[in-house]
């Protein structure tokens, strides 16, 4: 057994993790920030003690998803684990730069599909099936966002009619509630993701024999999307709430409980969705429900395009790492 090969393997997972929880911090705290319901520093420390929370409540089912359901156990090696995540990294990293809410969910599934798939030389190693379960969550669940947000913000409106301004202060008070559901959410969904690929590398290097994962490694991804999330991605923070349309509370709390919802549901199922999707989905769900003309969609189209281009990317860019790493490190 390899200990230095592991140790190589759990940083590079939560150096990923990491950045999972830096990017995605501002689907999670953008429209509170935004609606001036909580301070940027405040709403990201609770938003990070809700992350780590959510594995420890509500179980690990996406973790064998991504672990097991995706591609077949006996071509998991090291290289296919290091190339997934080193292209899902870069990936993370571009995106961050260019201010746009991509999904590290997409990065490391089309990351681990490409890997997999040079390894191999051929498709035969991907479960079909379990692919299918992973695309069919990512398309649904922004649909779900989206037409969601639209009809809660509809209801909100509807319940809401004839109140005074006054009722603004009652939607900020009512964010904290869903900022930590989401903040829940979004840990059950997103670090079992590295915990999959970690308990993965358990048993490529023999360190385990079938695939549960350890409470130590459901400890470290916890902690590190944490961290990221507290750390935050100002940028793409900037993007989601600001730059598709003038945020209040009202828009905040239906665009959290709706996103929450989705999040969650899709965590419990198994389903490995994109929190970046759902949230952003939501966000014009909810803006749609007052007029269509309120959502910026040449920003919405931006982030669109960055979505439709992920996978294919992370595919190609991993299955390049993939080539380097054999010829660098042999087999």
């Amino acid at each position: 057994m390899d200990y230095n090969l592991l140790l190589v393997l759990v940083a590079v997972a939560l150096t990923f993790d990491f950045l999972n929880g830096f990017n995605d911090s501002a689907n999670i705290v953008a429209t509170m920030i935004s609606s001036g319901a909580m301070g940027p520093r405040r709403a990201l420390v609770l938003a990070s003690v809700a992350e780590f929370s959510g594995p420890f409540l509500f179980g690990t089912a996406v973790a064998a998803t991504i672990g097991e359901g995706i591609v077949s156990p006996e071509m998991i090696t090291s290289g296919v684990i290091l190339a997934a995540l080193g292209s899902a990294i870069l990936w993370d990293l571009l995106m961050w730069y260019f201010g746009l809410p991509s999904s590290s969910s997409h990065a490391l599934i089309g990351g681990l599909v490409g890997a997999a798939v040079m390894a191999a030389r051929g498709i035969g190693t991907i479960h079909l099936a379990g692919l299918l379960k992973v695309i069919v969550s990512l398309l649904v669940a922004p649909l779900l966002g989206i037409v969601g947000g639209y009809l809660f913000m509809k209801l909100v409106l509807f319940l809401a009619r004839g109140a005074s301004p006054k009722v603004n202060a009652f939607f900020k008070r009512l964010q904290v509630p869903t900022s930590i559901a989401l903040a829940l959410s979004h840990g059950t969904n997103d670090a079992q993701k590295t915990m999959g690929l970690i308990t993965m590398a358990l048993v490529t290097l023999g360190f385990a024999k079938t695939f549960v994962v350890p409470v130590w490694v459901i400890v470290l991804c916890a902690t590190a999307i944490s961290l990221g999330v507290v750390t935050g991605g100002w940028r793409i923070i900037r993007t989601l709430g600001a730059g598709m349309y003038r945020i209040r509370p009202v828009h905040g709390f239906s665009t959290q409980l709706t996103s929450a919802a989705v999040i969650l549901g899709a965590a419990l199922l198994g389903g490995p969705v994109s929190t970046t999707q759902v949230v952003s989905s939501a966000i014009m769900g909810v803006g749609s429900a007052e007029r269509l003309s309120k959502v910026r969609w040449a920003v919405a189209g931006n982030i669109l395009l960055a979505w439709l281009v992920t996978i294919p990317a992370s595919i190609v860019m991993a299955a390049i790492f993939y080539l380097a790493i054999q010829r660098l490190f042999g087999p």
